[in-house]
């Protein structure tokens, strides 16, 4: 008899960036996985992305399903229509249990889950509310969160708040830590043999300190913060941000403002991350939200000492052995962090850090992700 599994989120890139190898670990447990998504939406990923992503999952064997889910809380009709939508997929395929992500999608799909009596796990990505959280975010995803764990088998969070808040205050029947997706540590230390021609091509000198932040331009992710303090910094150094989005205009206005084009760029969407981050000296990281970021677990893999700001899921990395938490995440703090920055000092923490990140490795998180599985 087949064994199927539903994995579903509201947008693609949460399957394409965090799930791809929970789709291949159920593959080899014997499950069809099908994927329910809004398959449409470019607000995260362009088409072309979200085109090859369905390309991947489909030479996997994968079926992608559309549903219309929203990422709004107020898109009253489109979650109505998600809802139906939901519910006929799962009368009519007899899943094992489904495996969801991101609040909107979980939220539909475990009321969906409940009526039919099917088993949920749902990975929360960072919850929208945490320490210093807008207080309309504990208005509208606390209550609901806190509501639908009844009805959720397996509740996994990725981060130590998170967890602990779920542990004492929700009702879901298996309340778990794991660390995110994890990492391939060998994979990100083997990119730097392949990294010496960077600097060359970004003109870069081997003496001038290197600066990287990598993230969307957005709010959320907070490199203003960041080009406002090196305005005010007196070393010899170069300043890069890999990613795109809305508040790339914005940025490049600033830069050029303080007087920094030669000082500061912005690279967009690039797939030699690894190698960039091996020709670095130091991982710069601001955000005001994360779960449990990505993009700083594979800096530190590279080996880079972090500096980031003092928030839930930076703090599970990073602590002074291996970087520096910045506690109030101002001009001020950023700009006096990195004058005081020697090579000296950045050198002694690279044991460090490659010692810190192994516990994030991708192989803890798929011998956890294995027996979450297996246990349902």
């Amino acid at each position: 008899m087949e064994r199927r599994v539903l994995m579903s989120a509201t947008v693609p890139s949460m399957i394409g960036q965090f799930n791809i190898n929970n789709i291949k670990l159920l593959q080899e447990m014997g499950y069809i996985v099908d994927v329910a998504g809004d398959f449409t939406d470019t607000s995260v990923w362009p088409i072309e992305r979200v085109e090859k992503l369905k390309q991947q999952l489909h030479e996997m064997g994968v079926e992608c399903i559309q549903i219309d889910f929203s990422r709004s809380p107020f898109s009253i009709k489109r979650h109505i229509k998600a809802y139906k939508d939901s519910m006929s997929l799962l009368e009519k395929r007899n899943y094992a249990f489904v495996h969801t992500h991101t609040p909107i999608a979980s939220a539909i799909i475990r009321l969906v889950a409940h009526k039919t009596n099917t088993k949920v796990i749902y990975t929360a990505h960072g919850f929208h509310f945490y320490k210093g959280a807008p207080l309309k975010n504990w208005a509208i995803f606390y209550p609901l969160e806190k509501y639908l764990s009844k009805y959720t088998h397996t509740l996994i969070t990725i981060n130590k708040e998170d967890f602990a808040r779920a542990e004492k205050r929700f009702k879901a029947k298996n309340i778990v830590y794991v660390p995110g997706i994890g990492v391939d540590v060998t994979k990100f230390q083997s990119a730097g043999e392949s990294s010496e021609s960077i600097r060359q091509e970004l003109g870069i000198s081997d003496e001038t300190m290197l600066f990287v932040s990598v993230g969307e331009l957005s709010h959320r992710k907070n490199h203003s913060v960041i080009i406002k303090a090196l305005s005010q910094v007196n070393k010899d150094f170069h300043y890069i941000i890999v990613g795109q989005g809305e508040l790339e205009q914005e940025l490049k206005n600033m830069i050029s403002s303080l007087g920094l084009n030669d000082r500061v760029s912005l690279l967009g969407y690039r797939t030699d991350i690894s190698q960039i981050l091996h020709v670095a000296d130091v991982f710069l990281f601001p955000s005001l939200q994360e779960g449990l970021p990505v993009a700083l677990m594979e800096a530190m893999a590279c080996g880079l000492p972090c500096i980031v700001s003092e928030i839930r899921g930076n703090t599970d990395l990073v602590d002074s052995t291996v970087g520096e938490l910045i506690h109030n995440n101002t001009v001020d703090e950023w700009t006096k962090s990195i004058n005081t920055l020697n090579m000296e000092s950045l050198s002694e923490k690279r044991k460090a850090v490659l010692a810190r990140i192994e516990q994030f490795d991708k192989s803890v998180v798929e011998k956890l992700m294995r027996n979450i599985y297996s246990n349902i």
